[in-house]
Order: structure tokens, then sequence, then C-alpha cells
């Protein structure tokens, strides 16, 4: 019989509201790990490479000017970097592409071999000039104007892509057709179907930048004996990228 009062009332409908949420505790988790036990999948991983040749260059060289005074070695430093800049102009670069570096004024020191030990001699300006090329077959006469010009340190050059961003999609694309490659393989194998993708995931894009490492004398050396683009080859740049992915097997 079912009770008449208010009281009588509430009590049912708790003993029922109880009576649901423990039914839905046993048979939740177990439609749960029925779907869990009876989808097959299958995790892979796949690699994307894209070897491409740079067409482009930064360009780090030194100007150093010295002099007992430091003001005379400060405006020496301030002509040769004018000189520099005015040289890499006249070979088309656009001034966005260059930018000086901020000038130091440091004490200048030189080995004494009768006192076998260093010395300050005079002081030493020295500035940075960074310059960004897009053609590099001019690269070699580039260096070659900057040295001629004033630049007695040559700092190194990084090599790069103008469109890194479609080297990166494209390798990202090569890695997921790697990625089902290898399980359509593999389902085959195992007398199975490939199913849809249930989950992708990246693990990592690379574009490097090879770098082309001179320093000092020679360097200087190097860019008056090297007239032609071959002499700073840079060789490839590879493009990497890897993902995983989960498909379902059918």
């Amino acid at each position: 019989m079912f009770p008449t009062n208010r009281a009588g009332m509430r009590r049912l409908r708790r003993r029922l509201l109880t009576t649901v949420l423990l039914s839905a505790l046993v048979i939740f988790p177990a439609m749960a790990q029925s779907i869990s036990e009876s989808t097959r999948t299958i995790h892979v991983s796949g690699e994307g490479t894209l070897n491409l040749q740079p067409d482009m260059a930064t360009v780090r060289f030194g100007i150093v000017t010295v002099d007992e005074n430091p003001e005379k070695a400060r405006s020496r430093n301030a002509e040769a970097s004018a000189e520099t800049m005015n040289a890499v102009r006249d070979l088309g670069v656009d001034d966005r592409k260059m930018k000086l570096e901020t000038l130091r004024l440091q004490p200048h020191r030189e080995y004494n071999p009768d006192l076998r030990r260093t010395v300050e001699k005079g002081f030493e300006a020295v500035r940075e000039v960074v310059v960004e090329l897009e053609d590099l077959d001019r690269l070699p006469e580039l260096i070659a104007r900057v040295v001629q010009k004033g630049a007695n340190r040559l700092n190194g050059i990084t090599y790069d892509l103008k469109d890194r961003t479609t080297a990166r999609n494209e390798a990202l694309r090569r890695a997921v057709l790697n990625a089902r490659e290898k399980a359509a393989l593999m389902a085959e194998t195992l007398g199975a179907e490939l199913g849809m993708a249930l989950r992708i995931s990246e693990q990592g894009v690379t574009v490097p930048r090879p770098v082309f490492q001179v320093r000092g004398e020679s360097a200087l050396a190097k860019a008056d004996a090297s007239p032609t683009p071959e002499a700073y080859a840079s060789g490839e740049i590879e493009v990497k990228a890897s993902v995983q992915i989960v498909f379902e097997l059918n």
C-alpha cells in the first residue's frame, strides 16, 4: 500500500531515488567496460622529412677600431660602420634588412711577449652589423665588400628559409601519411580493416638553421679567396615532423 500522508510520500520518493542511483552505479560501469573492450585500436607514430635548399642568410660581421684616445676609436668606428652599411646598400639590400648592434667601448688588450702577459694598450670600439640577405648568390660579394670597407671580423653566417610555415606544414602532412601507411600495413597483416582516426597528437617539428661558423683573420682570408657561392655552401635544411595517431580497427 502507498502512504497517504505527506511524510510517507517523501520517504517513498527518497527510497525510489536511492534505488535508481544504485542501479546506475552498477549498470553504467558495466556498459563503459563493454564499450572499451569492444573497441579495437592501433597506436602508431609517423615521421615526415623534407629536405630543402636555404634561400636566405643572416650575416654577422664586426667592426673593431683601436686608438689611444677612446673618442677617436669611437669616431673611427662610426665612419667605418657608415661606409660598411653603404656598401651593403649598394648591393640592393633594404635598410630594414640591416641592423647596427650597440657600440662597445673597452680597453684594448695585447699580449706582450717580453712581459709574458696581456697588457692594456689604448681603447677599442666594437660594433656588430647584422644583415639579412635573400639572394645567396651575392653572399661572397657582400662579404668581400664589407671587408674592404672596414669590417674585420666575420662572426658567422646563419642559413634559413623564407617560408618556414609551408615547410613545417608539408613535413607534418608527410608525418600523418606515414603514420596512416604503417597503420594500414599492420591492420592488413592482421586481417583487419583500418578505421577512422580516433586521436592524433603532434610530437614536434624542427626546422634547423645551419650555421657557417667562421671567425677572425681566417674568416677574412676566406672572404678574399672565395669569390663563388659554392665556397659558402650550406647544404640542405632538413625539416622533420613527428606525430602519434590512434586508429580504430574494424
